[in-house]
C-alpha cells in the first residue's frame, strides 16, 4: 500500500490509519479513497486486527472531498463515497477516530463512522457543501442519525462550523482533549479495547449496529442470538477459567 497518500500499520493489534496528505489538508482524492477502502479490508478481515484508530498527519483530519481532483475524476474510478460509509460500517471490529485538526464534509463521514471519537481542543467540525452549490452524502446519511434533525439541518443548511467544545456538548465526541493527547488518548483507549475478547466485542457491535434498524423484539432476539454464539467459543471458556484462576485471560478469537 502506498504511504504517500495513506500510511496504514498494524502493531500490537492496533491498526492505524492515517490520512497523510498535510499539505492539502488531507483532502481526499480517488487514490486516497481507495487506499482507504484497502485499509478497511484488511481491519475487516485481517486476525491480527482487533481494533482500528483513523487519524490525520498534520493540522487537519481531513476537509473532506479534493474537489479539484473529483471534478477531474470518471464516476466509475473505484469505490465511492458511499461504498466508503457502507463497507466501514460492516466491520465488526471497534474504530477509533482522533480527530487531530479540522474535519469537514466526507472527513466527518468517515469520523462518523467511527464507533469512539476524540477530538483535539483545535479540531472543527462542518459540512459546507451548500456553500459550494453541491449536497452531501455524511450529513443526511450520518449526522442527521446522530443528533436531533433540527440540529442536522442547522449544520448542513448554514455550512457554518462547529468547535470541539460544542460537538462534546452534542456528543458528536466523546472527549476534547489537548492538540498533543489526542493520538495517546486514543491508543489508550484502544489498549482497553483490545485486553478484551473479541469475539465478544464483534457480537456486541453486530448486534448494536444492526439491531438499530429492527424493533425491539427482534432487537432483543438478535441480541440473545449473538450472546449464545460467543457462549459457545473457547475465548469464553478461557474467560471463565481465567477469572476463576485470577488471571488475565489470553484471547485466541475462536
Amino acid at each position: 500500500m502506498s504511504e504517500q497518500e495513506v500510511i496504514y500499520e498494524v502493531n500490537g493489534g492496533i491498526a492505524y490509519i492515517t490520512l497523510n496528505r498535510p499539505e492539502k489538508l488531507n483532502a481526499i482524492n480517488p487514490e486516497m479513497r481507495e487506499l482507504l477502502w484497502d485499509a478497511f479490508q484488511d481491519v475487516k478481515n485481517n486476525p491480527e486486527v482487533r481494533c482500528a484508530i483513523v487519524t490525520g498527519r498534520g493540522r487537519a483530519f481531513s476537509t473532506g472531498h479534493d474537489l479539484v481532483a473529483m471534478a477531474g475524476a470518471r464516476a466509475s474510478e473505484g469505490p465511492t463515497t458511499g461504498d466508503l460509509y457502507v463497507e466501514q460500517s460492516k466491520i465488526w471490529k471497534p474504530i477509533i477516530s482522533a480527530i487531530n485538526g479540522v474535519c469537514l464534509a466526507q472527513g466527518c463521514g468517515i469520523a462518523l463512522g467511527s464507533d469512539i471519537r476524540i477530538a483535539s481542543s483545535e479540531a472543527r467540525f462542518g459540512w459546507p457543501q451548500a456553500k459550494r452549490g453541491i449536497s452531501s452524502v455524511s450529513g443526511p446519511a450520518l449526522l442527521s442519525q446522530v443528533v436531533p434533525r433540527n440540529i442536522a439541518f442547522e449544520f448542513l443548511f448554514t455550512g457554518e462550523f462547529v468547535d470541539a467544545q460544542k460537538a462534546l456538548e452534542l456528543m458528536l465526541v466523546n472527549y476534547v482533549v489537548a492538540p498533543d493527547e489526542v493520538m495517546p488518548r486514543a491508543e489508550e483507549m484502544a489498549r482497553k479495547i483490545t485486553a478484551n475478547a473479541p469475539l465478544s466485542l464483534a457480537a456486541i457491535k453486530e448486534a448494536s449496529i444492526k439491531g438499530s434498524e429492527m424493533n425491539l423484539e427482534d432487537r432483543v432476539a438478535y441480541a440473545q442470538q449473538k450472546r449464545d454464539e460467543v457462549l459457545q467459543t473457547e475465548d469464553a471458556q478461557e474467560g471463565v477459567r481465567a477469572f476463576a484462576e485470577k488471571r488475565p485471560p489470553v484471547w485466541q478469537g475462536r
